[in-house]
């Protein structure tokens, strides 16, 4: 395992070490440092620290693992691969993600999954083991959004306005979601058995990363969010 120690490096620095090895490596003592693996592929990760914005930006493919907390815009645009946060992440995690898996322990902050999209065969996901802030799935258009809200249970699963413009795609919420309200433009309901065994392949990954156990969780109620068919916002957008 290479080691590539992080303290006093910028961002490009670091990145011109990360793509000098091929083998998995750790980054040690991680502080901020911006756009870690952005664009890469092929790589195998460990943060030990804090990596700042733009996490995994652009990534390829190939997996980062952070064994803390990321700041914002986790996974910006990436295409494929898998990211898993063992804390909580900032903002605008998978704004525009088209493929790829993001996995996250803890909270995530406002827009998440703002302008999450899919293509073809390139379903992008996210599961978040926490809560999410305001503006969850805004303009979603495509993948799969799960929140579990796993340590707080009585406390309200997502912020305000969750899935404002959403015409694409689906969203799953660990809650019968009475206290949340949702835009005319989407459809909430109760899950049935079919959405249940959708979300036990989707979570069957997140939980054997995570130590969790799957039946436990799929044996509280889910609330699942899909556009409306007669929603407007899908006559603006080619891919659904």
């Amino acid at each position: 395992m290479k080691i590539i120690q992080a303290e006093g490096l910028g961002h490009r620095k670091l990145n011109e070490a990360l793509r000098s090895i091929q083998e998995p490596c750790t980054i040690e003592g991680c502080c901020g440092q911006r756009f870690i693996a952005a664009g890469m592929s092929g790589k195998n990760v460990t943060i030990e620290g804090v990596p700042g914005n733009a996490l995994g930006a652009y990534l390829n493919g190939g997996t980062l693992t952070v064994l803390g907390s990321a700041q914002d815009a986790v996974g910006d645009t990436m295409n494929a691969g898998t990211i898993v946060v063992h804390g909580n992440i900032g903002d605008a995690a998978g704004y525009a993600m088209r493929g790829g898996k993001i996995y996250i322990r803890g909270n995530a902050g406002y827009r998440t999954g703002i302008h999450m999209k899919a293509y073809e065969d390139k379903v992008p996901l996210m599961v978040i083991g926490g809560k999410a802030g305001s503006f969850l799935g805004e303009y979603q258009a495509g993948g799969r959004i799960i929140v579990l809200n796993l340590d707080t249970p009585r406390e309200k699963i997502v912020g305000f306005f969750p899935c404002t413009g959403m015409h694409g795609g689906k969203m799953f919420l660990r809650s019968d979601c009475k206290d949340v309200v949702f835009p005319e433009q989407v459809t909430a309901r109760p899950a049935e058995e079919d959405d249940l065994q959708e979300l036990r392949a989707e979570l069957a990954e997140y939980c054997a990363l995570f130590g969790l156990d799957l039946e436990e969780i799929l044996s509280v109620p889910f609330t699942i969010i899909t556009p409306d068919s007669r929603n407007p916002y899908r006559q603006m957008y080619v891919a659904n």
